[in-house]
């Protein structure tokens, strides 16, 4: 990365408030569910179903948010959804029963998915010739931002204490109303003249949906590290527990110091359905290592899952970069909220769908899972570039017909 921070200006305003959020999100992926299994006391049952129906809600309204971005302003709805996501985690503090938990977490959880819609036109409007590259960028600051607020909810969950709880909580919500202070600084970004036709059209263009299933299954992979290999570790191999942290280190530094390197070469469709390709196949050999790693000596067993973790945070480097390219350079201008909300599902039902998915074939069923879950990479991304070429005819399709339309109208 040849700079730490861009140039003073609107890219330097947006990784400021992309780092204040992220620390803000670390604390609560870290402890999160903790504060409410622990100083709330609600079962963990209840807890993954609030969460579950959390889920479900956010895919609904990141497109909604995005398409009111694109009409009315990215900025300002931007902003709005971090206040909201400020006062309905600053309301986790009133959940002392399941209903008031579900009502905060629904309202929290809405926000973020219809944030991370709503700032896609920002990104474009802001990010210069290659918004693309400045969204891997981001993406290594979050990593960043999401390791340091670990760090600090490490306190918490040592401390163990109600009180210790709580104030992880306001420190979340005081760090995405600090976010939504430092957006406010950008000028507004003035919305792209609407284009006639179909208002919804994100949902009429079939390859751009069928891109946004494919980025969907790829997605699960970001669960592998997170569910399926600390699980696996302590259950199936003889490697130190302590080698969880060391395994989730190592990737946020291959992150950190990659992403935006790894990004720069992926600079139009047809190179992201090439990296789609590259990053089904970096999935499953690292699947076929984390399978081998069982029944080795402990250091066998640690080398072994470090190298894993190496190939596939290579995959996952090719897959954020295809899908940061892909998502941005499909989507017409005058609608990226809306088409960037769509695209967006793909994630969200990996994260709904994919802890269980994993945990059902790679620890309970064991080894063979493991090779079925790669399978299932590599079978996607070879989907890509058929798919990438599909979608970029249509696109062309697309634009005659309204160049023809323009041509009869004069």
């Amino acid at each position: 990365m040849p700079h730490l921070l861009p140039e003073p200006g609107p890219q330097r305003t947006i990784a400021a408030s992309n780092f204040v959020y992220t620390v803000g999100s670390g604390l609560y992926l870290t402890a999160g569910v903790l504060y409410f299994t622990e100083a709330v006391r609600l079962p963990a049952a209840q807890v993954g179903l609030g969460l579950g129906i959390a889920g479900i809600l956010a895919l609904a309204v990141g497109i909604a948010a995005g398409h009111l971005a694109d009409r009315r302003g990215a900025r300002g709805v931007y902003a709005a959804t971090l206040v909201v996501q400020a006062l309905a985690t600053a309301g986790f503090l009133l959940a002392d029963s399941f209903w008031p938990f579900v009502a905060a977490v629904c309202a929290a959880t809405a926000a973020k998915g219809a944030g991370l819609a709503a700032r896609s036109p920002i990104i474009r409007h802001h990010g210069g010739e290659r918004p693309q590259e400045f969204r891997a960028y981001l993406r290594a600051v979050t990593n960043i931002g999401i390791s340091l607020g670990a760090v600090l909810a490490g306190w918490a969950v040592q401390a163990g204490t109600q009180n210790a709880y709580r104030l992880l909580v306001i420190g979340n919500a005081l760090a995405f109303a600090a976010s939504a202070v430092i957006v406010l600084r950008l000028r507004p970004v003035a919305p792209e003249p609407a284009a006639d036709g179909p208002r919804w059209i994100a949902l009429r263009d079939r390859p751009y949906l069928a891109l946004t299933v494919l980025d969907g299954i790829m997605a699960i992979q970001f669960k592998v590290l997170t569910v399926a290999i600390p699980l696996w570790l302590v259950a199936a191999t003889d490697a130190p527990p302590w080698l969880i942290s060391g395994t989730m280190l190592l990737n946020t530094v291959l992150v950190v110091t990659c992403q935006v390197r790894a990004s720069r070469s992926i600079d139009t469709p047809a190179a992201g359905a090439l990296a789609y390709r590259r990053s089904g196949v970096a999935f499953l050999v690292a699947c076929v290592l984390i399978s081998l790693s069982a029944g080795l000596p402990a250091w066998a067993a640690a080398a072994l899952l470090l190298a894993a973790v190496a190939v596939h945070t290579l995959g996952e480097l090719w897959h954020s970069a295809a899908g940061f390219e892909i998502s941005f350079a499909l989507a017409p201008r005058h609608a990226t909220g809306q088409y960037l909300g769509v695209f967006g599902l793909g994630a969200g039902l990996a994260e709904a769908v994919g802890p269980a998915l994993l945990i059902s074939l790679c620890i309970t069923w064991g080894r063979p899972g493991w090779y079925v879950v790669g399978a299932l990479f590599a079978v996607t991304g070879l989907a890509a570039p058929p798919t990438v070429a599909w979608a970029r005819r249509r696109g062309y399709a697309t634009q005659q017909t309204a160049a023809h339309q323009a041509a009869a109208t004069t």
